[in-house]
């Protein structure tokens, strides 16, 4: 029995612009959930897009949005520790764990992934 690959995509946010988060990553992951263009959105939250969820109000209710919406939003463990946000993002919904195999993996599985 063929199984079809799922159609899942994987977000890596590794910038700290304001106008690449509110007009690209977040954009992009609700029209993409709303519109059904994947069955899955995961995003990774790595390096100073970290800090940027932390000091916009506005793109931490966003990606609370997203999270309501069915977007799986993580972040690297040694990211949300560094800038002491682990509690706060386990508080958002955030998963947060150490991302470096499982972004490793992906990419090895050939599946789509964009980086931001």
């Amino acid at each position: 029995m063929d199984e079809t690959p799922p159609n899942e995509l994987l977000i890596v946010w590794t910038s700290a612009d304001a106008d690449i988060a509110r007009n690209m990553v977040l954009l992009y992951a609700a029209n993409a959930m709303l519109n059904r263009w994947w069955d899955q959105i995961n995003i990774i939250v790595w390096g100073s897009s970290a800090k940027l969820i932390a000091e916009h109000g506005d793109i931490r209710d966003e990606v609370a949005q997203l999270i309501e919406l069915g977007v799986l939003v993580m972040a690297c463990q040694e990211c949300a520790d560094s800038y002491g946000l682990t509690k706060d993002f386990k508080s958002l919904g955030i998963d947060i764990f150490f991302t470096g195999s499982f972004l490793t993996e992906w990419v090895k599985s050939g599946k789509p992934h964009l980086t931001f």
